[in-house]
């Protein structure tokens, strides 16, 4: 018998239009839930709606910014009326822009500052309103070993995703009273749309893996198993933790 059955719970996934987050969507569907693909691309996030609507559950595809406030307010107005309820949120929205510290300009820090960080609270406000009147819902937040060990090129990521790892204890903290779980996920090098570019360089990938201890990079499914126990009735005692799943790079 599966350890999951997520049969009749909404399930919302920012950034589920691809990478990590249209993984987590296949991973979820599978088990039942009603899922909500949230991305600036309608027409991907219908895509995936396609994909797992083999699958029990009713799925759906809305268009979001997360960096605007009244486009989150249409999400969440959207899910109240289409499911009554909202069970889990995984905000799996990112954006990378890979270049030294010294050349990021303003625009480049707020692009990503306001859809890492700032876009990821604000979900997490809006939902948190839904699930105190429940009294109860799961909320995880895609953070990055970039979060944890300093990494070159990247200081505007690194920064944003080291703050979504203090502001997920910060909320746990605040809302544990109702019943609403706050946990983070810290990925390692897993090769998405996000990073792409990254990845055509062969060196800098080859060198990358010698640097993990299980000599490989990640994949997104390597996330599928903790996401869904953190969604689960089984994890309703732990909160305001961050899981690292990187094959041990993390620890050198």
């Amino acid at each position: 018998m599966s350890n999951w059955d997520f049969s009749g719970k909404t399930v919302v996934i920012t950034g589920g239009s691809r990478g990590i987050g249209a993984q987590l969507a296949h991973d979820f569907a599978e088990y039942g839930a009603n899922i909500v693909i949230v991305g600036r691309n309608l027409e991907k996030a219908e895509e995936v709606v396609q994909e797992i609507s083999k699958h029990q559950g009713r799925h759906l595809a809305v268009s979001c910014d997360v960096s605007k406030i009244e486009d989150i307010n249409r999400l969440f107005d959207t899910v109240e009326k289409e499911y009554k309820s909202l069970d889990v949120l995984i905000n799996g929205a990112g954006v990378n822009v890979t270049k030294p510290a010294v050349e990021v300009t303003e625009n480049e820090w707020d692009y990503i500052l306001d859809i890492n960080l700032k876009g990821l609270f604000f979900c997490c406000q809006r939902a948190a309103k839904t699930m105190m009147s429940q009294n109860k819902g799961k909320i995880i937040n895609i953070s990055s070993t970039g979060g944890i060990k300093p990494l070159q090129v990247v200081a505007p990521y690194m920064s944003s995703k080291a703050a979504v790892i203090h502001l997920t204890k910060g909320l746990a903290l605040e809302w544990s009273r109702y019943n609403i779980f706050v946990n983070a996920i810290a990925p390692g090098l897993i090769p998405t749309e996000i990073n792409a570019e990254d990845f055509k360089n062969t060196k800098w990938v080859e060198k990358s893996i010698k640097g993990i201890p299980l000599r490989r990079l990640g994949h997104p499914e390597d996330l599928s198993s903790i996401s869904l126990y953190l969604a689960s009735e089984q994890s309703n005692y732990v909160t305001g933790q961050t899981f690292v799943i990187d094959g041990g790079f993390s620890i050198k």
